[in-house]
Formats: C-alpha cells, sequence, structure tokens
C-alpha cells in the first residue's frame, strides 16, 4: 500500500507543474508579441536613419541654406575665446553685452557653456575680436552715454 505523503506529494507536484505551464503560456505569448514589435521599431528606426542620411547627401549637394556672403567665418564659437577675448578688452560681462545687443547674463551662460549665442549675436562677437581696447572704450562709451 503506497505511503499517502507521497501520494499527496505527487499530487501536489503534478497540479503546481500544471499551474506553472498555464502561467508560462501566457508569458511566452506575451514574449513573442514584444519581440515582434521590437523587430518591428529597429526596421523603423533603422529605414528612418537611412532617409536621414539621404537627406543630409541631398542637403550638402545642394549647399548651406540662407547664409550670408562673408558671414561663414563668424559663426564659429568658443566660450573659452570669448572670455579671453573679454579679459583682453578688460571688458565686464555687461560692457560685452551692451556691444553685442545682450544682457551680462547671456554672456555669462555663453561662457560658461549653457547656452550658445544666436546668429545676430555671433557676427557682433566677431566684429568685437577685430577691434582693439581704445576703439571699444570709445564704442562702449557711446552706448553708454545714448542709453
Amino acid at each position: 500500500m503506497p505511503n499517502i505523503a507521497s501520494v499527496l506529494k505527487n499530487e501536489i507536484a503534478r497540479v503546481a507543474r500544471k499551474e506553472v505551464r498555464g502561467e508560462i503560456a501566457g508569458l511566452k505569448k506575451a514574449v513573442v508579441t514584444h519581440r515582434a514589435e521590437i523587430a518591428a521599431l529597429k526596421r523603423r528606426a533603422q529605414a528612418l536613419e537611412q532617409a536621414l542620411r539621404r537627406l543630409a547627401k541631398a542637403g550638402a549637394k545642394a549647399g548651406p541654406v540662407g547664409v550670408d556672403e562673408g558671414a561663414a567665418p563668424s559663426q564659429r564659437f568658443s566660450a573659452k575665446g570669448l572670455a579671453s577675448q573679454r579679459k583682453r578688452l578688460a571688458l565686464s560681462a555687461a560692457g560685452c553685452g551692451l556691444l553685442v545687443g545682450a544682457s551680462g547674463q547671456s554672456v555669462y551662460n555663453w561662457e560658461s557653456g549653457k547656452a550658445r549665442p544666436q546668429t545676430k549675436h555671433l557676427s557682433a562677437l566677431a566684429t568685437l575680436k577685430s577691434l582693439g581696447k581704445k576703439e571699444v572704450a570709445a564704442r562702449l562709451a557711446a552706448l553708454q552715454e545714448a542709453a
């Protein structure tokens, strides 16, 4: 005669396997659908990247749009360069901002790398590079008198 404990143990194991199989079946279906969605998203991302590369190539062939003649060299900006220019010209951030048409806080943000100057400010910063201390002081005095 079989031991009641072993029969009970076998029955519990059989019922547990049946329950686990039922739970796993639902999870397997979910995994299959997630993998299919991931594969579709990867294909879509790859197609978009290819389209972006094609557009970039077409844009490069067409040339830059809206660039003024002679403005290309002034489009470069360096936060360190701006700080050294201010130091060379003995300008405060507020004075530099007044000369280029921005606020002193904007100049601080440009120098710290938190922000980048707009195109109109970039051209003003480029002209500032060509000026000397005396000329900058004269322009700053004229601007402060007008204000």
